[in-house]
């Protein structure tokens, strides 16, 4: 069983939406399911597995400017702003306060579902913390 968390998090690193998918699924189909939730922001910060035209077009419409780096694949390099990536940080932070919950950590719920629940209670106590 494996499976793969996409997260949302505000500026503070508080986490604000979760989408869990199977770990083989690119993560363009996270990017996908959470765009239309995402809150009002100025800045989206994200790795390089979430770089694809497709995002940089809807996050632009949006109103949100994009600070992923280009894939090494990619024909045409993409700039983005080195300081302001330095700051997604924050999120790994939060996967790592996430992981501080041993239920989390070592995945002791098979089921998908029970799992995200942990996560979801994890959460909202980290929010607050």
């Amino acid at each position: 069983m494996n499976t793969k968390l996409h997260a949302v998090t505000d500026a503070k690193g508080r986490p604000i939406r979760f989408f869990m998918s199977a770990g083989q699924v690119s993560d363009y189909t996270g990017a996908a399911a959470l765009l239309s939730s995402l809150p009002k922001a100025d800045w989206l910060l994200g790795d390089r597995g979430y770089d694809a035209d497709w995002l940089r077009e809807a996050l632009k419409d949006k109103g949100i400017k994009v600070c992923i780096p280009g894939r090494k694949s990619r024909k045409k390099t993409v700039k983005y702003d080195k300081r302001r990536y330095k700051r997604r940080n924050r999120i790994e932070i939060m996967f790592g306060r996430l992981k501080d919950w041993r239920r989390v950590a070592t995945r002791y719920d098979r089921c998908p579902e029970t799992f995200l629940s942990a996560i979801a209670l994890a959460a909202t106590i980290l929010f607050w913390l």
